[in-house]
């Protein structure tokens, strides 16, 4: 039983982490890379700090905002599901904003201004002209999402621990303090076959 539990933890974590990078991370590729602003190219580079940070750094800096003592402790959101998986979304959000901006900065905009010619409505170019041609971008960033998502430690680590354990920590938990070297072999089993989709999808949807 704990061993499926935190195989489905894993997997929430990382279902739940890569679908809201998704949602939130496509506004902010349109507006990244399809309009032009002062400071866009700063804050592109802002947007990548998180990122670039190790992951137990990433996981101790949203844990001084959410955790005691935190400007963000009245949310509720320390040590709990929620909060790793907002930890997720803002680790990994630039993969999606820099994954389907690089895309939508190199569409060809005639098709979209010849259906508005035509009487489409903007939501509608963009259903039909403008989603799908993003598709492949926005599959090929899902699943490294997924694959970061399904894989973390640090983030996991320090905002959950045992508590929400997931495939890496208890990897970690079995080696190192239970001494379960079988365990944590079949573990890595599991981690390799869930690394490999990712992967395998990553790469067919490029």
């Amino acid at each position: 039983p704990r061993t499926w539990r935190v195989i489905g933890t894993s997997l929430s974590l990382a279902v739940w982490g890569t679908v809201l990078s998704v949602v939130l991370g496509e506004p902010g590729a349109y507006v990244l890379y399809r309009t032009r602003f002062p400071g866009r190219g700063l804050l592109r580079a802002f947007m990548t700090i998180p990122f670039v940070m190790p992951t137990v750094v990433a996981g101790v800096a949203m844990q001084s905002l959410l955790g005691d003592g935190g400007p963000l402790e009245f949310l509720g959101l320390g040590e709990t599901f929620a909060g790793i998986v907002l930890a997720l979304v803002w680790f990994n959000y630039s993969v999606i904003v820099r994954t389907v901006g690089g895309m939508w900065a190199r569409l060809d905009p005639r098709m979209p201004d010849a259906a508005r010619t035509l009487g489409a409505s903007g939501a509608r170019v963009f259903l039909t002209i403008t989603l799908p041609s993003l598709a492949p971008a926005i599959a090929s960033g899902a699943a490294i999402v997924f694959l970061f998502c399904a894989s973390a430690f640090g983030v996991v680590m320090i905002m959950g621990g045992i508590q929400f354990g997931t495939i890496e920590t208890e990897i970690w938990y079995l080696t190192t303090q239970l001494l379960d070297l079988k365990s944590a072999a079949a573990l890595s089993i599991v981690q390799l076959v869930v690394v490999t989709a990712s992967l395998y999808v990553a790469n067919e949807t490029q």
